[in-house]
């Protein structure tokens, strides 16, 4: 093989190497593993489990829920989710429509949040943003938005 093509296969095996390290090819194994978080963190919220849910987030995690009230820090949450469960008692049903990779070891989920079953009430549909960050420890929730669609 000549110089020349040796050096052109090199430059192309090199380059494969960075685009496959690349934060966006990690993506499609990674969203795997998002879903899965959120799907944690739904199972955790049905089952009002304190331990559950706490282990998901980072220490200094935040949630704005739709009401408008901003929880901060992971006890906080807790705290706030468990005590919102038992004022708003229905089925919470979270599903991951998009997730996406902005920099390395961070993500961002959207979610349909929908609460049914609520004594009389009607259905609440919402929408949830989850940003998650790698840990040491595995993926873990650092924010959470809640939104109530505006009316038309």
């Amino acid at each position: 093989m000549p110089t020349t093509s040796r050096s052109l296969v090199v430059s192309l095996i090199a380059a494969l190497f960075v685009i496959a390290s690349a934060p966006g090819a990690q993506a499609e194994d990674d969203s795997d593993e998002i879903r899965a978080l959120v799907g944690r963190y739904a199972a955790a919220r049905e089952s009002s489990d304190p331990q559950a849910i706490r282990k998901l987030f980072t220490d200094d995690a935040d949630q704005l829920v739709s009401s408008g009230v901003w929880r901060r820090g992971r006890e906080a949450l807790v705290e706030g989710m468990l005590s919102s469960s038992r004022r708003n008692p229905g089925t919470r049903t979270l599903t991951v429509d998009t997730v996406r990779f902005p920099a390395p070891g961070v993500a961002v989920a959207d979610a349909r949040y929908v609460i049914t079953g609520s004594a009389g009430a009607a259905d609440r549909k919402m929408w949830s943003t989850f940003v998650c960050l790698r840990t040491d420890d595995g993926w873990r929730i650092a924010a959470i938005r809640n939104m109530l669609p505006a009316p038309r």
